[in-house]
């Protein structure tokens, strides 16, 4: 690992939603204090926008748009020419959500996103949304004991939900006509907090963050461990993101210490959608 540590970045800063954009951008979300970070390809770091907010996943649309969920607001996009931050969705039909954690676009344009809050084990009923781009807004699964990092496999055709206050990745199979049917525990995580951020490599193998261990996982598509990569600042290691002209480095944040960290891993990762 190779920890980048902005001086001016508050220790107390909570780092996570780690993207990057077509033109190679890196951007991170400071969740208490409402902050976007970004840090362009030749390294140069600056506050990208700041706003009313709690931001917990970023992801970048193929338009440019940048999408964030919004613990405090719900999902909302920020513009990257103005700057601007503006709502997309804060409740379903009458229903508020409860508090999105992160999101994942498809190859189709589906915007895939948790809805966390203070759901566990004591109250397993946090949720898995899909929004299709006409709109239309689907619950896929709503018994997930604390619902946080989400990704899909290379086919599009599975949903992996990271489910912290159970320490497991739950896949959720999508049916033709649009339903999740056979969810089921993916891999059953110990120790730590849980697991927080996960992505996706180019041979379907999955990358997951462990808050409380301070490692980050990397599995084949059948879910066998392959490599353990131990933090070399602290333990809150939240989310994760392939970056660099092969896809080959994993960026990691880290919260505790407020780093951003890197590392070489042997498989690359999905290419931008």
């Amino acid at each position: 690992f190779i920890s980048i540590h902005p001086g001016h970045i508050p220790v107390h800063s909570l780092l996570e939603g780690p993207a990057f954009d077509r033109d190679g951008n890196f951007y991170c979300v400071d969740v208490p204090f409402g902050r976007v970070f970004r840090v362009d390809p030749q390294g140069q770091f600056e506050v990208f926008a700041e706003y009313d907010g709690w931001p917990t996943g970023l992801k970048p649309h193929r338009d440019g748009r940048i999408f964030i969920a919004d613990y405090k607001r719900g999902i909302v996009v920020l513009d990257p020419e103005t700057r601007a931050v503006r709502p997309f969705l804060e409740r379903v039909r009458l229903e508020h959500l409860k508090a999105p954690n992160d999101l994942v676009f498809g190859r189709n344009g589906d915007l895939f996103f948790t809805d966390q809050a203070l759901t566990g084990m004591q109250d397993p009923t946090g949720r898995l949304y899909r929004v299709k781009p006409d709109g239309r807004i689907d619950c896929l699964v709503d018994t997930l004991p604390s619902p946080n990092g989400v990704a899909l496999d290379p086919s599009g055709e599975v949903v992996y939900v990271a489910v912290t206050r159970q320490n497991a990745i739950w896949r959720v199979p999508i049916l033709r006509d649009g339903t999740a049917a056979k969810v089921g525990v993916f891999l059953q995580l110990s120790g730590g907090t849980g697991p927080d951020g996960i992505a996706v490599d180019e041979e379907g193998g999955l990358v997951v963050a462990h808050v409380g261990m301070g490692a980050v996982w990397l599995f084949n598509r059948k879910g066998e461990p392959r490599l353990r990569i131990d933090s070399p600042a602290g333990t809150i290691t939240t989310n994760v993101a392939f970056g660099g002209p092969d896809r080959k480095s994993l960026f990691v944040t880290e919260a505790e210490t407020g780093s951003i960290l890197r590392a070489s891993v042997p498989v690359a990762g999905l290419k931008l959608l």
